[in-house]
């Protein structure tokens, strides 16, 4: 009896066992399915790309820079740009460049207009003497209301006036002026004020009045054109030059 329970007993636990080995199959089974690999049979869409290399060379995907090799200028370029991206807090060296850049730029126009603006203010307070050069044979009276009306100007006045303001080039050059218009009130030269020098000493005639206007144009191109102040003793002796020289023509 107990030899047929054992053998029924067994033979249940066996059946159980292949139902469970079955159970196993199958689910492996399934899940195989599952993982199975899938095959795309679509047709593939070629897809062309450009030069990358060309496409992200600019600055903006620079980020190591080196200035070996290169000039004082780069080297100073780069010190700048450098000093900017500090500066300004700056993300990339490209954006450092590019104010640096821009920067440079404004340097340029702003040292540009600086000279123009020197070389007309120059030209106007100095009459342009300093471009055409200091020759006694060039035009010694520029044209401007003075010099075109200098028989209705009270050089008296303007010499007070000269005097008073220690400018005394100017106040020379009131000399002068005054010198050709009595010369020529005189008839002794005739005034034009595109007359050099030269012209009004080929016109005097008399060989005294010759001397004494040679020394007087000396004296006037020396501080005039000469661009450089004189102090109360110099024009002192110039203008006791001149005085005797009107007195002596006014006889």
């Amino acid at each position: 009896m107990n030899r047929f329970l054992f053998v029924h007993i067994t033979l249940f636990l066996f059946g159980i066992v292949l139902n469970s080995h079955a159970a196993v199959d199958e689910t492996f089974q399934t899940e195989i399915e599952q993982d199975s690999v899938y095959y795309d049979t679509e047709p593939i869409d070629k897809r062309e790309y450009d030069n990358l290399k060309d496409k992200y060379n600019d600055d903006e995907f620079i980020y190591e820079r080196t200035v070996e090799n290169s000039g004082w200028w780069s080297r100073f370029k780069q010190w700048l740009s450098d000093f900017f991206k500090n500066l300004f807090d700056f993300n990339s060296d490209a954006q450092a460049s590019n104010f640096t850049d821009i920067a440079l730029k404004i340097f340029y126009v702003v040292i540009f207009l600086l000279v123009v603006f020197f070389i007309v203010k120059a030209i106007i307070n100095k009459e342009g003497n300093w471009v055409f050069g200091k020759s006694s044979d060039k035009n010694i009276i520029p044209v401007t209301d003075i010099e075109n009306n200098i028989y209705e100007t009270d050089f008296k006045s303007l010499i007070s006036q000269a005097e008073a303001e220690n400018n005394y080039r100017l106040a020379i050059r009131y000399y002068y002026l005054w010198l050709l218009k009595t010369l020529s009130e005189a008839e002794i030269i005739d005034y034009d004020v595109e007359k050099t020098n030269s012209d009004y000493y080929l016109e005097i005639e008399s060989q005294a009045t010759k001397e004494e206007f040679s020394y007087t144009s000396y004296l006037y191109n020396y501080i005039w054109y000469g661009e450089f102040d004189i102090d109360s003793l110099q024009f002192n002796k110039g203008k006791q030059a001149f005085t005797q020289f009107l007195n002596s023509i006014k006889k």
